[in-house]
């Protein structure tokens, strides 16, 4: 017997409301968005909206990414340009549910290792050539090569068959478990049973690759608008390096008929308060980072902010194959000299809950969140002085002028910078230690923190799929992901358990071990769980964003009035008069 999978599997708890207006509007005039568990309305306020004017949106982000490459990347930066212009067998909806994307169904044998997909019929590339099974082959094994240098291998070579295999050069095609079986049917063979494997194939890594253009391109192949051939809602028309990436609809996509947008321009603005002004002076529709001291403003504003839910974890990356943070003790000491409670409402300045652990809240079972009730690990929203310099003592610093300088780290950010200079000043001040800050872009940062070039570095992780299986490998011992040099036999073995445990509730009763297991030796510092939150007019209806911080542009709508000027000034109705004054004029 098989079992056979619907539209979705996984689904998130929504709450969301939307006042979408038109017309020229000044950024006061905006409503908020609020979304408490993914953007349940955005499809069907997509579908209700009607265009007018241009379909162009211009959206700022402060990131530059390390690639526009599926198959090598895992920098969330790139994710904008990856999710829009790829799709894979299944995606996430507005509600945060999985559902079909290449795919229009899948199913499995009955333990769970083997998982077919059926594609829809007619796929194409953007420049118009079929689209097969095949691809999803050759991408599968282009991942699996060593020359690809893939950030995402450990999600190919842990579950599939063969894969490992392949990698070191040892397998062969026969052997690899990924199959065509015809040029509408994929298999996939595990190396054992995996419950959440279609979440796994959501992620970016799985897209298809058209074999042709890397072949004639090689790596170069993303670097120009002309050899970026993808599959998903838009294109990519233009790349102006270091200025901006100009995404247009892809008439070739199978769903193309539901997609309003005709151009998509992002604009990289590093500069957050510069971002802020060309929103609120109107020349871009929305911004990907929002300075931190104007959220509140914004909020009361009715500036366009959108809040959703994130399941992921800011934190600073600990280092602990090096000297003196091989030692938990000194691990420990660090996380106590911190307050939380601080860095979220006077530094950051965000809706956030302190972190105690590495692992976030937001995965539920029967109504339950798998992490309620978990141990704080001794640590407190606020700073605790006394025990931090007491643990630092047992680990051999009874004198704390004599730890070594601690030398903190962070990518070229205005907020991740505001966090860093506040977190040097609680370890200096409560901790009695010496601390140097740097900075580096994010391409030369994140290259340090893989190579272990580092000591104590600011990172954090939004899961890749709804899953507490994005956050395991983060530890597990030489996991590609492990930029920790974290190791833990214990932890490795429940690990292993939990990849093919099909029972939710021992499951959810294995995470909660290995978080134990790793958080009381404090691998990494964490700081807090955050949601995501960005801006965009009022105007745009049908953007969403997903839980591990994905933003969706294909049933974006524009609904912007031709008439200029449709907006008074604010009355003793404020932003309802102004909304009602947008209706009469359009």
């Amino acid at each position: 017997m098989k079992k056979k999978y619907g539209a979705a599997l996984a689904a998130l708890l929504t709450l969301s409301v939307l006042l979408a207006g038109c017309g020229d509007t000044k950024s006061g005039d905006k409503a908020e968005t609020v979304n408490l568990g993914g953007d349940a309305k955005a499809e069907s306020t997509a579908e209700a909206a009607k265009p007018s004017g241009k379909q162009e949106l211009i959206f700022v982000l402060s990131n530059q990414p390390d690639s526009l490459d599926p198959s090598y990347t895992n920098n969330s930066f790139a994710a904008p340009f990856i999710i829009n212009c790829f799709e894979g067998l299944v995606t996430y909806d507005a509600k945060g549910e999985l559902v079909p994307g290449n795919a229009e169904s899948w199913e499995s044998n009955e333990d769970m290792t083997v998982y077919t997909f059926r594609l829809r019929d007619g796929l194409k590339w953007s420049d118009g050539s079929p689209l097969t099974a095949e691809d999803y082959v050759y991408a599968a094994k282009h991942v699996c090569t060593p020359a690809t240098t893939a950030q995402y291998l450990n999600m190919m070579t842990d579950y599939i068959e063969g894969a490992e295999a392949y990698y070191e050069g040892k397998g062969s095609d026969e052997s690899f478990g990924v199959k065509a079986i015809d040029d509408r049917t994929l298999e996939y063979r595990l190396k054992a049973p995996c419950p959440f494997f279609p979440d796994i194939v959501s992620m970016w890594v799985y897209s298809p690759l058209k074999k042709e253009t890397l072949e004639a391109n090689g790596d170069k192949w993303t670097q120009t608008a002309a050899t970026y051939v993808c599959n998903g809602p838009f294109k990519i028309s233009e790349i102006n390096s270091g200025a901006s990436v100009v995404l247009t609809k892809n008439e070739n996509y199978w769903d193309a008929a539901n997609v309003s947008l005709e151009k998509l321009s992002f604009r990289y603005i590093l500069d957050t308060s510069t971002a802020l002004t060309a929103y609120e002076n109107g020349e871009v529709d929305g911004i990907r980072s929002i300075p931190s001291g104007d959220l509140a403003r914004l909020k009361a504003e009715n500036a366009g902010v959108v809040v959703t839910p994130n399941y992921g974890t800011v934190y600073y990356n600990i280092n602990c194959g090096k000297e003196p943070y091989n030692n938990p003790k000194v691990r420990k000491a660090l996380a106590l000299a911190i307050d939380r409670n601080a860095l979220i409402n006077n530094v950051a300045q965000l809706d956030a809950t302190p972190a105690y652990s590495w692992m976030a809240p937001g995965y539920v079972i029967d109504g339950k969140d798998i992490t309620e009730g978990r141990s704080d690990f001794d640590l407190k929203p606020t700073a605790d002085p006394e025990a931090a310099k007491a643990a630092l003592a047992e680990a051999g610093y009874a004198n704390p002028a004599a730890f070594p300088t601690i030398h903190l780290s962070y990518y070229s950010d205005d907020n991740a910078k505001k966090v860093a200079e506040a977190m040097a000043e609680m370890l200096t001040g409560n901790l009695g230690v010496k601390v140097e800050v740097s900075s580096a872009d994010w391409a030369v940062f994140y290259d340090a923190v893989q190579n272990g070039d580092y000591e104590v570095a600011a990172m954090g992780w939004s899961a890749d799929y709804v899953n507490p299986m994005s956050f395991l490998p983060l530890l597990y011992t030489d996991d590609v992901a492990n930029n920790l040099f974290y190791s833990n036999s214990n932890y490795d073995a429940l690990v292993d358990r939990i990849r093919s445990e099909r029972d939710s509730a021992k499951f959810a009763e294995l995470v909660k071990q290995a978080d134990e297991t790793v958080s009381v030796e404090y691998p990494v510092l964490p700081l807090y769980y955050k949601s995501n939150t960005y801006l965009m007019h009022n105007y745009v209806s049908g953007v969403y964003m997903t839980s591990n911080g994905n933003l969706y542009f294909k049933k974006a709508v524009v609904s912007k009035c031709d008439k200029k000027n449709a907006v008074g000034p604010r009355g003793q109705g404020g932003v309802l008069l102004n909304l009602t004054l947008l209706a009469l004029a359009c």
